[in-house]
């Protein structure tokens, strides 16, 4: 049986990407004529009585206009800037948490450039302090994620790299 939740890279009619679908969701836009295919990549869904190509990329017939695409302010959205790695031992963990940079009992935001990823060991031994009062430091400065489509869909491109030509340049 077809995996129908496959991901698909859908672009505006200007070729911009715009979002990412399901395969099912996919053929039901190109079967109503509302998207064409770009890339097949992936073989046929058999129905009943005919076969659809099972598409990769796919392309909108009509302009869409909306805002361009910005990263969400997330905890998860936090731990993937960093490369889920603490960003004061540099080790890579699963039991990741947000620390403040600057506590919030100090005027730190609850901002991009003020949390950054740390193991819950490194986020204990810092405490309510300082970065300098711990005699800490920070691997990387925290900055806002670019809003670059490599960088909003780039959680697909490792297993979809036929999407990579189109999302350099957005």
């Amino acid at each position: 049986m077809a995996n129908l939740s496959e991901p698909v890279l859908v672009l505006n009619a200007n070729f911009a990407p715009i979002n990412v679908c399901t395969t099912k969701r996919a053929i039901l836009l190109m079967f109503s004529g509302k998207a064409s295919l770009v890339l097949n990549g992936r073989g046929v869904v058999q129905a009943v009585t005919r076969a659809f190509p099972k598409p990769s990329i796919i392309r909108l017939g009509v302009m869409i206009k909306r805002p361009r695409p910005h990263v969400s302010f997330s905890k998860r959205e936090i731990f993937r800037r960093d490369s889920f790695t603490c960003q004061y031992c540099g080790q890579h963990k699963k039991n990741l948490t947000v620390d403040h940079v600057l506590p919030r009992h100090l005027g730190g935001e609850h901002s991009w450039q003020n949390l950054v990823a740390a193991c819950a060991a490194c986020n204990h031994f810092k405490g309510g302090r300082t970065v300098e009062q711990a005699n800490m430091r920070l691997l990387r400065q925290p900055v806002e994620p670019s809003s670059s489509a490599q960088y909003i869909f780039g959680k697909y491109v490792r297993e979809n790299q036929e999407w990579e030509p189109f999302l350099q340049g957005w």
